[in-house]
């Protein structure tokens, strides 16, 4: 057999064996290549530099509560630094007039809140809040829901009335006379009352202060007699016998209190007054980079300790899609708005 390696050819195993180590190499290469490229096209869909996530009330209460646990976990995920910035004034309308028009690159979110995207913009529409510079809307992108909370009615243990039938009755007995505390004019505790009043055709006296402290240390010391209030500002105060829980307001009972019966439950069908937080953009960021934090929202609310930490301030149903959110926040400015128009709501000035 004459051999064709001396004048520098190849036998056909020899062809066929370069052959596959060739192909071997090249799909290596085309692999390493879709591994190096992998991490950077994922990370094409999250903004460069640090992410601040602005929250319109001072550090220590739900609002920043939440927000904090929640960037501490997309910090450790994205490995970027997640920053909080409170704005605090006016129940959380600066910070979101601050949002909307703030560069849609993704680098600046918002943990909205039940006054900033439903209540103030009620009242607004109705004409009866401060004018608003952002429409709740249009001038931003919802990722997805952080958490829902309901209120507390509740009174001080010196009052006749201990179940929402027995202060109907007692409402009715004495129109105009008995007093119901709220953390302000146009809060969500102050909402909470009037679609009460409204539900059940009553007459009975607002007492708006200047935040949920000296609503309750007024509760407790026996000024007012009632009143709705966050289930995070009055849980403690019920728990020491401080205050009694005569109902909660969402449709279903909250795990932090699972003998209070619902408002639903107490002969008012259908009565949901919550309190909510959730995130969003201004509205045009990229829409790849809103699918991605809602996919990385919906991964942070699954995890043990995400959830044993919003258990602790009572937020529950976090996650789902990003257009549930939306029409979420569309359905809670509708219902707002109809209690703001027949109740007259208006908010302090």
């Amino acid at each position: 057999m004459e051999n064709h390696s001396k004048f520098g050819l190849k036998t056909r195993a020899e062809s066929i064996g370069g052959l596959s180590r060739r192909r071997v190499l090249q799909a290596s290469s085309i692999g390493l290549a879709a591994q190096l490229a992998s991490p950077q096209l994922f990370a094409q869909t999250l903004p460069t530099g640090p992410i601040k996530i602005v929250v319109g009330f001072p550090p220590g209460g739900g609002t920043d509560a939440l927000a904090r646990v929640v960037g501490v976990k997309f910090q450790a995920m994205w490995g970027m630094p997640v920053v909080i910035e409170n704005r605090g004034g006016a129940a959380g309308v600066i910070a979101a007039d601050q949002v909307a028009k703030a560069a849609p690159d993704g680098n600046t979110l918002l943990m909205a809140h039940i006054n900033s995207h439903a209540l103030a913009p009620a009242l607004n529409s109705v004409g009866q809040g401060v004018k608003l510079g952002y429409d709740a809307l249009r001038d931003f992108a919802p990722i997805g829901l952080v958490g829902v909370t309901p209120n507390l009615l509740i009174c001080n243990a010196q009052q006749p009335a201990k179940t929402v039938d027995e202060l109907v009755k007692l409402c009715q007995a004495k129109p105009g006379q008995i007093s119901f505390a709220s953390a302000g004019g146009g809060s969500a505790q102050h909402f909470a009352l009037e679609m009460f009043k409204l539900r059940g055709k009553l007459f009975a006296l607002h007492i708006p202060y200047r935040g949920s402290g000296p609503a309750l240390t007024d509760l407790i010391g026996g000024q007012v007699n009632y009143c709705f209030e966050t289930m995070t500002s009055a849980t403690p105060h019920v728990k020491s016998g401080k205050a009694i829980a005569l109902a909660q307001t969402r449709l279903k009972r909250a795990k932090g209190h699972p003998t209070v019966p619902t408002m639903h439950e107490s002969g008012f069908k259908d009565f949901e007054a919550t309190v909510w937080y959730g995130l969003v953009a201004p509205a045009k960021v990229n829409p790849a980079f809103i699918q991605r934090m809602n996919e990385d929202l919906n991964k942070v609310m699954a995890m043990p300790d995400v959830q044993e930490k919003m258990e602790q301030f009572g937020a529950e149903d976090g996650g789902g899609s990003a257009k549930k959110f939306a029409d979420f926040i569309q359905a809670e400015q509708v219902k707002w708005t109809s209690v703001a128009k027949l109740a007259g709501v208006k908010a302090d000035a």
